[in-house]
Formats: C-alpha cells, sequence, structure tokens
C-alpha cells in the first residue's frame, strides 16, 4: 500500500525586514493567520496525514493505553492535609478524567488517603463534602483548565477559576462552602495568582494584558460587581510580569514584579487590605529577591530575603544568600541569616512558627534543610535514593510542627512525605499506587558526559535492570535548557510501557537549565545558547560510547523551548536521530523574538536576546534558529504537535518548521504535524486524553526504533 500524500503548504512570497540586516524570505508567514480559511484547512489536512501514517500503530497505541490504565488505580486520592478544623483532599474516580476536591471538618484525629477512599466506597454522606468536581465544570471540553484554587481564612468561601478552550484567560468565580452554590460575583479575563484579605472578604487577583503579560493587581470585596474592583498595582514595563500571594503566616499579602533578572516586592498587611501597597526593597537592574514573612525570637516581624544582591566587596552572590529584614525596615538594615555558598543554589524558603524550611541545589540534586527559628541550628534532611526529585506539597498551617515534601525518582513513584520539624523523623505519608510494578526490575543512574568545551553534563537514565549495556539499546533522549527550569527525574507510568519494552530512557540536563545553579543557566542563554545544544549532543554520543543506547536507534524528544532544543539538534546532527518528538516547538525564533507585538516577546528578550536593537544578538539567534536553519536532505521522522489556542508558541512555528522541512527533505522517514484545534500550550488535560497522547507518542517513538510491540 502506498503512503499517503503530505498536505504541501502554498509558497506565498513575504519578506522581512530587521533594520541593519539581510531581509529574509518567508514563504509560510501566512501560516499565522488563524482567520484565513486555508490556514484551518491546511491544519486539518496535516492531521488527516498525521492520523493516516500512524493509524497502523494504531492496535499499539491501544495496548499502551490499556497498559497504562491497568496500572493506574483510578479511585485514589492523595493524602489529606490539615488546615485549622478542616481536612482537605482531592480524589479521583474510575472513568472521570479530572480530581474532585473535598473536605471534611474533623479537628480531632489524624486523617489518611485510604480512610478518605474507604469512606467514599461506603457511600458515607457525613464523611465528606465535595467543595468542587472539576468533571462538572469541565462539561465537554477538551482543553480544561483550573487556575486559582483558594479557599477563604475562614474556610467559607472558595475562589476557582476555569478556562474551558487553552487560552489561558481564567474565569474568576466563587463558591458558598456551606450552601456549595456560587455567589453571583464574577470576574473575567484573569490569570494565575491570588490572595485572600485576612477577614475573607476580599481578594487580590491578577489581570493579563493583550500579550498574555501579567500586569495588573486587582482587588474584588465579595458581594459586588467587578466593575467596582479596585486596581491596586500596575506594572508598565514590558519586561516584567506581577504575581500576587500571602504569605504562610497570611498576615501580608506580596505583589512581586519579576523580569528574567530584576525583581521588586510590595507588602499590604492583610488585615488592611485597602492600604497602599509598601515597597520592601527598591528595585535594583539585575537584583531579584523574593521574600517570606517570620516571627524572629527577640525581633518580631521580619522578612526572610532570599536575594543576589552583590556582596559589599562587589563580588557575586550568583547563587543567592538569604537576609533578614525587619518589617518596614530599609536596604541597611539587611543582615545576612544564610551566606552565598558558590555551586550551592538558594531555591525557596518556607517559614513557620518555629522553623524554617531552606530548599537548596547542590550538583543536580534538591535538598531541604531546617533552621530554628532564631538561627540558632540547622540540619539536612536525608533522603533515601541517589537520584530523586523533590516537589511541593501543601503545608498551609504556620504552626506546624511537620513538613509535607513531594518525593520521586526515575523508579519510585511519587510520594508524600512527612518530616519532623523538631526531630528530623522522615515517614511516608502515601504513596502513588502502581498496579504490578515491581522497582527491583529496573536500575536508575546518573551519568556524565563531557561537551565540547569540555564542561560535564548530567543525565539520568533509567533502563530495565537486564537490560544489556553493550550498545544494543534502543533509545529516548529527553531534553529542555531554558529559563533556568530543571528537569528533575520524574517518575511515570506511561513510561513503564517504554522501559518494559527495553527502551533505555534518559534526560540530558544540558546548560540552560537550573539543574546546577545559576551559572548553569547563565551558560545557556543569550549569546551562550548554543551550548544548550551542544551539550544535548554530547550526551547522546556519551549514552552510544558507554553501551547504554545505540548508534541509529535514539529517539529525542522535548516541548516548547525543549522544542526549539529538537529542532536545533535536528539541523545540528540530523544523521544522530532516528525520530524526534517536538512538542508545541519555539523553532522560529528569529521572526518572532523581532515581533513584540506577539504574546509575551518583550519580557522574552532577556532570555534570548533582542534581534531587533543588537545586532549580535539576532546574528547568534540566526546561527541556530530551527526554522532558519533547515538544509536539504534527509531527516529524522518527526512528531511535532501544536495548539490552535495557544498563547506561548504560536501554532504556526511548527506548521511552518514542517512545511519547510518537508520541502528540504530527501528522505523517507514520516514528517508529522498534529495540531489541538480546540486546546492551547497544555495540550489534552483530561487524564484520559492524556494517556491516550502519551500511548500514540510511545508508539510512534517504538515503531521508529524497530521496537516491537
Amino acid at each position: 500500500m502506498s503512503r499517503p500524500t503530505p498536505p504541501v503548504a502554498a509558497r506565498r512570497p513575504h519578506r522581512i525586514e530587521i533594520p541593519g540586516q539581510e531581509p529574509r524570505d518567508d514563504p509560510w508567514y501566512w501560516l499565522r493567520d488563524r482567520d484565513d480559511p486555508e490556514v484551518l484547512a491546511h491544519l486539518r489536512a496535516e492531521n488527516a496525514y498525521a492520523e493516516a501514517l500512524l493509524a497502523p500503530t494504531g492496535g499499539l497505541q491501544e495496548r499502551i493505553f490499556e497498559e497504562v490504565r491497568s496500572r493506574v488505580v483510578e479511585t485514589d486520592a492523595d493524602a489529606p492535609v490539615r488546615d485549622g478544623q478542616w481536612w482537605y483532599w482531592t480524589r479521583t474516580v474510575e472513568g472521570l478524567p479530572y480530581g474532585i476536591a473535598c473536605r471534611r471538618h474533623d479537628p480531632g484525629r489524624e486523617l489518611t488517603a485510604e480512610q478518605v477512599l474507604a469512606d467514599a466506597r461506603a457511600g458515607r454522606s457525613d464523611a465528606e463534602s465535595v467543595i468542587l468536581d472539576q468533571n462538572e465544570l469541565a462539561g465537554g471540553s477538551d482543553s480544561f483548565a483550573l487556575g486559582v484554587f483558594d479557599v477563604s481564612p475562614d474556610h467559607r468561601v472558595l475562589a476557582y477559576a476555569t478556562d474551558l478552550d487553552g487560552d489561558e484567560k481564567y474565569s474568576l468565580r466563587f463558591r458558598d462552602l456551606g450552601s456549595g452554590a456560587d455567589l453571583a460575583d464574577t470576574v473575567e479575563d484573569v490569570t494565575y495568582g491570588s490572595a485572600w484579605s485576612a477577614d475573607s472578604t476580599t481578594l487580590f487577583y491578577i489581570r493579563p494584558d493583550a500579550a498574555m503579560r501579567p500586569f495588573q493587581v486587582w482587588r474584588h470585596s465579595l458581594g459586588t460587581d467587578s466593575s467596582a474592583d479596585v486596581l491596586v498595582h500596575e506594572e508598565p514595563d514590558e519586561r516584567f510580569f506581577v504575581s500576587v500571594g500571602a504569605t504562610r503566616s497570611r498576615r501580608f499579602v506580596v505583589i512581586s514584579s519579576s523580569s528574567k533578572m530584576t525583581s521588586v516586592s510590595w507588602s499590604v498587611p492583610a488585615d488592611r487590605p485597602g492600604e497602599t501597597p509598601a515597597v520592601v526593597l527598591p528595585v535594583e537592574e539585575g537584583v531579584e529577591y523574593d521574600l517570606e514573612h517570620a516571627v524572629w525570637p527577640g525581633e518580631g516581624d521580619v522578612w526572610l530575603v532570599r536575594h543576589n544582591r552583590r556582596e559589599d566587596d562587589g563580588s557575586a552572590r550568583t547563587d543567592f544568600a538569604l537576609g533578614l529584614l525587619p518589617v518596614g525596615g530599609g536596604v541597611a538594615e539587611l543582615r545576612e541569616l544564610i551566606a552565598h555558598r558558590r555551586g550551592v543554589r538558594l531555591v525557596d524558603v518556607e517559614a513557620f512558627a518555629t522553623h524554617v524550611v531552606v530548599t537548596e541545589r547542590s550538583e543536580g540534586l534538591e535538598r531541604l534543610r531546617v533552621i530554628e527559628a532564631g538561627g540558632t541550628a540547622a540540619r539536612l534532611v536525608d533522603q533515601p535514593d541517589a537520584v530523586y526529585t523533590l516537589t511541593g506539597a501543601a503545608n498551609p498551617e504556620w504552626d506546624a510542627t511537620s513538613y509535607r515534601f513531594g518525593y520521586m525518582s526515575l523508579v519510585a513513584p511519587a510520594s508524600t512525605v512527612e518530616v519532623d520539624l523538631a526531630g528530623g523523623q522522615r515517614r511516608v505519608v502515601h504513596q502513588q499506587p502502581v498496579v504490578g510494578y515491581d522497582p527491583s526490575r529496573f536500575r536508575s543512574e546518573r551519568l556524565w558526559a563531557v561537551a565540547p568545551d569540555g564542561v560535564r553534563v548530567p543525565i539520568s537514565v533509567v533502563a530495565r535492570a537486564d537490560v544489556a549495556l553493550d550498545g544494543s539499546a534502543p533509545c529516548l533522549l529527553y531534553g529542555y535548557g531554558s529559563y533556568e527550569l530543571t528537569v528533575d527525574p520524574w517518575f511515570s507510568v506511561p513510561r513503564l510501557s517504554l522501559l518494559e519494552r527495553g527502551v533505555v530512557f534518559a534526560i540530558a540536563h544540558v546548560r540552560g537549565g537550573g539543574e546546577l545553579g545559576r551559572s548553569w543557566y547563565e551558560q545557556g542563554r543569550l549569546r551562550s545558547k548554543p551550548n544548550t545544544f551542544t551539550d544535548f549532543v554530547a550526551c547522546a554520543e556519551h549514552l552510544v560510547a558507554t553501551g547504554w543506547a545505540a548508534r541509529g536507534r535514539i529517539a529525542a524528544r522535548g516541548g516548547s523551548a525543549g522544542g526549539l532544543l529538537m529542532g536545533a539538534v535536528i539541523n545540528l546532527r540530523p544523521d544522530l536521530w532516528r525520530a524526534v518528538v517536538a512538542e508545541v516547538p519555539f523553532v522560529d525564533v528569529v521572526t518572532t523574538m523581532s515581533d513584540p507585538s506577539l504574546p509575551l516577546t518583550v519580557t522574552e528578550w532577556e532570555e534570548w536576546g533582542n534581534p531587533v536593537e543588537d545586532p549580535d544578538a539576532y546574528r547568534v539567534m540566526l546561527s541556530y534558529s530551527p526554522y532558519d536553519n533547515l538544509v536539504e536532505g534527509p531527516h529524522p521522522a518527526l512528531l511535532a504537535t501544536a495548539g490552535l489556542n495557544d498563547p506561548r508558541v504560536g501554532f504556526w512555528e511548527p506548521a511552518k518548521w514542517v512545511a519547510k522541512m518537508r520541502s528540504l527533505d530527501t528522505g523517507d522517514r514520516p514528517i508529522l504535524l498534529r495540531t489541538e484545534l480546540d486546546a492551547g500550550h497544555q495540550g489534552p488535560s483530561g487524564r484520559y486524553a492524556a494517556w491516550r497522547d502519551e500511548a500514540r507518542v510511545a508508539a510512534f517513538v517504538l515503531s521508529q526504533l524497530g521496537v516491537e510491540g
């Protein structure tokens, strides 16, 4: 049977001119116009073509989907969290795609996930109150998202915000938790972030501008129309995003405005929400700081300030320090609590009545340090695995005597762990159940590749324990490498279907991420961005050289800025990859970064550079931009995805990229594009839709790597 004919996007001459640079011709520029009927027709044709070429893997997709479903305990609950006299948790029900948020008034005893599940099975109506059923809110939407979920301090009202089409513009509503009915109050076009006043009558929230930049903080009073809401703060500088949140003590609302390299914060007493926000430390270009409120013995209210202000001698605090500042004090009163330690990145600070929990990163791994309030003693919290991931967990109570965090590794399913703040005892509160999973059947290691400039690059790798390291195994290599975001080794149930079939899975912790501190990020941004791509290639070559992967049987995967990585390494080493999965890839870098009218462009200049104003930034960007560097020749098999409503990466970027790649391709491997026509950046939202999406990707990878299903 002959292969279906791929869609061909027409070429329409379009000249792109940037002052001082040679004009570029972009014949597929027209694909960005979503109002052009030919654009939607082309996207639908691409979807049909992808479906036709993936049809032979349909049986494998279905088997993998059923494998995932069989391993997941579909009716489950997370660990209930105490907040005052209430316990809160989310549970899932077999057959339903989204979680159901519940609570119970039970000030006395400890409550476990097993207990709430048993009560739900027994039909005990007095055992729980459903406060938000996301399945009901989603209706028939395939791209439902919850952007705000914030219970008032008096536990009477829930503020929640929903998005039904993936464009990340949310509708904010308020639910009376006594009656379960929504109040009349509604606020449209909000984005992430919220904070309640101390008396539970006022909510601070955020609005985005036309470019989807969070730029305003507003104040809403319950029982009033949103037209009466008060603008509290507006950020005019297009480089900056605003955020808002309450301190754990609930005594302050903190408003922050941050660019990629500079930040400033204001505070509002939570019991006086109408007060004008007071700046905590003045803005200094290139200085970042954030705040946590604490009550310090002998001093009272203080700010714990995580910052990178220079030392008195002018030396840089690259990996941040922790300072202590009396509330209402000035820069001169900021004193050091934890000194800067090069190579130990200070990530986060959480204050409680008697202790402070500090998250720091060293040698690519996060670790927890517990400090007694007053700074009199400190200790590290030990973890059981050599390579692992720490994730957030809810710790709402100010006077808590224990601290919860999430824990997982490439072989350990996600757990909620609780550590005693005073004694340090560690216990697992809840672990994700995985039916039939035996971690002893798998091995996980940390490897180190050497980049062309001699820098050592970490790789996290997992495989079935009996996979021979003789250079014969197929491999899937994942990467990201931007925005100082870390890709820590996470556990995945869908990944087990690859591992069980003998595929090695690896994560390349390339520069541009935050795995090895701020300097690791700096070495992979702006003019140093090409290091991200050569690091990834070096990791692939190291896996081959050490027997973990077979040359010619390596697939690569990345999304968003990781999709840029995929496009760059296809151009850099097309021979190295048998297949590539590029999800919502940012591949038209120069054109997008030259257009400040597009969402997020201006704030992104501190990450990528401004090609309009900086000729050197233009030169570097043009040297790696995937769309601009495609050349004639054979290309790896490609599965690219897009979201029509994506506000972060325009759907036209992967559409243009695929059209151009096909026009230059001399090979016979499939080049596919799938566009979610009713979704945005995150793709399918329900868990079953997400599992089917993973099954499709896995089947594509396995078929291209020659692995039998």
